[in-house]
């Protein structure tokens, strides 16, 4: 499958997934659950600073910032999740967008193709309304990207 259209961070990952055989993509999913951060201490006893994402089986919360720089250097937006250790799928989803997605620019998130959850040669072995909530997660920091990209009024 083509990854050029993809950040390169984001290509790296999807091209590790399309190395392996179903059961070890499966693994390297339990890697990534495995690897994501924690939430920053100033988000930890605020929940309502994150938002759910409803689509996903198991209770998955996200929020974005952006991080300003100096004149001429693009904004990078940090990405924050939180999931609990028994949904080791859905948290693997998050570490997938965190790795591949955190740190870049708006333009370059909102440039991801909607299907790259599909990318990853997980649609047979995950069901399909868990393929659902990765690209909910996927679509929900691409809104809020957005919105916070929009120019205020």
């Amino acid at each position: 499958m083509n990854t050029h259209a993809l950040p390169a961070p984001l290509a790296e990952i999807v091209d590790d997934f399309q190395a392996l055989t179903e059961p070890e993509r499966l693994q390297l999913l339990l890697e990534f659950s495995q690897g994501l951060p924690e939430l920053p201490e100033r988000l930890k006893d605020h929940p309502e600073l994150l938002e759910q994402v409803v689509e996903c089986q198991s209770p998955l919360f996200l929020t974005i910032e952006t991080e300003k720089h100096d004149a001429g250097t693009p904004d990078s937006v940090r990405l924050y999740f939180k999931a609990p250790p028994e949904a080791p799928t859905t948290r693997g989803f998050a570490g997938v967008l965190h790795e591949g997605l955190d740190g870049l620019t708006a333009p370059e998130i909102l440039a991801v193709p909607d299907d790259m959850p599909e990318l990853l040669g997980l649609t047979r072995a995950i069901t399909p309304l868990r393929m659902r909530g990765m690209t909910a997660m996927l679509g929900r920091i691409k809104r809020k990207v957005a919105a916070s990209a929009a120019p205020e009024a």
